[in-house]
């Protein structure tokens, strides 16, 4: 079991992993440095391995398939995980690292965005997309995070082991935060310094694919987390629209004796029937989702007994 792993995954960063595994060996000399490579077309692999790197593979396309099999097949009492376009410095893991071991973080969020970030990314739309979806996670988990999708975080061994991998690509970053926030674990924020990527060095994060999977991702998770919100928004839409074409048919009939509308008002009762159902099917899902949890505090306390196991053993 390694004291500190520095996770890197990465796809075709030939230009920049050899000094991100540098920087890293100069902080964190007792440190595993494991490098990912996701079906690179460069030397990236060769590069990584003349560097003093340990080098596994994952054939399966997509940044959340990696960390998947990177959380997998490491055991760490602490996990850095950093991308390898050098556009984190190495000197600020030094402090996440310290509130794992220290201050029991289970995860601990590279800040990029109180930083330096916002005048070094060169993307605007990466920018309104990264307050886009810090406001919109926090609003409806009720947390405070302050980077959503940065990719340079620090990990518990209880977080690794228990965190679900749902995410094919680069979703997965905006997963972690709404899983961890959910389910109570402690998260903190650290600000780091931000640099945009190195001339030639291409960015593989497509803002409108990428940023459409990511919205996708915040509703599948909030419907599944919190059932009970998602259905009984579903639940208040469907009562003022019945309700909405119900008045006028209603006001017809005090005003007449007689009911002119009879499809409106089958319409109507329908959709009401909807809003009803939506209410309870909200309700049943509440009550697996508490039974879930139950569960997770389980695979919790197993994650620990394991790593007090493997820690004896070194």
């Amino acid at each position: 079991m390694d004291k500190i792993a520095v996770l890197i995954p990465c796809y075709n960063e030939s230009k920049t992993i050899a000094k991100v595994i540098r920087d890293f060996r100069k902080e964190f000399p007792e440190a595993s440095i494991y490098v990912y490579d996701n079906n690179s077309t460069d030397e990236t692999d060769r590069i990584a391995k003349e560097n003093g790197a340990i080098v596994r593979y994952e054939r399966k396309q997509g940044k959340g398939n990696v960390i998947r099999r990177m959380f997998r097949e490491i055991d760490a009492e602490c996990y850095i995980m950093v991308d390898g376009d050098d556009t984190y410095p190495a000197d600020c893991a030094k402090e996440m690292v310290r509130k794992v071991f220290e201050e029991n973080s289970d995860m601990v969020i590279g800040d990029r965005l109180s930083s330096t970030y916002f005048k070094e990314n060169k993307r605007p739309f990466h920018n309104v997309g990264n307050i886009l979806v810090r406001k919109s996670i926090n609003l409806l988990f009720k947390a405070n995070i302050k980077d959503m999708m940065t990719g340079y975080r620090a990990f518990s061994y209880e977080f690794v082991k228990t965190f679900p991998v749902l995410s094919n690509g680069f979703e997965i970053e905006t997963e972690m935060s709404i899983h961890a926030a959910e389910m109570g674990m402690q998260i903190d924020n650290v600000v780091i310094e931000y640099r945009d990527r190195p001339e030639g060095s291409e960015s593989k994060l497509n803002t409108f694919r990428d940023g459409f999977r990511v919205l996708r991702m915040i509703v599948h998770l909030f419907r599944n987390y919190k059932p009970l919100s998602f259905f009984s928004l579903i639940a208040f839409v469907l009562s003022a629209v019945s309700i909405g074409f119900f008045v006028p048919v209603l006001f017809e009939f005090f005003r007449t004796g007689m009911v002119g509308r009879f499809p409106t008002l089958i319409v109507c009762s329908f959709v009401l029937i909807a809003a009803i159902l939506s209410v309870f099917t909200g309700l049943i899902l509440s009550s697996i989702v508490h039974k879930n949890r139950q569960e997770f505090e389980e695979k919790l306390r197993n994650a620990y007994d394991r790593k007090q196991m493997l820690m004896k053993k070194k």
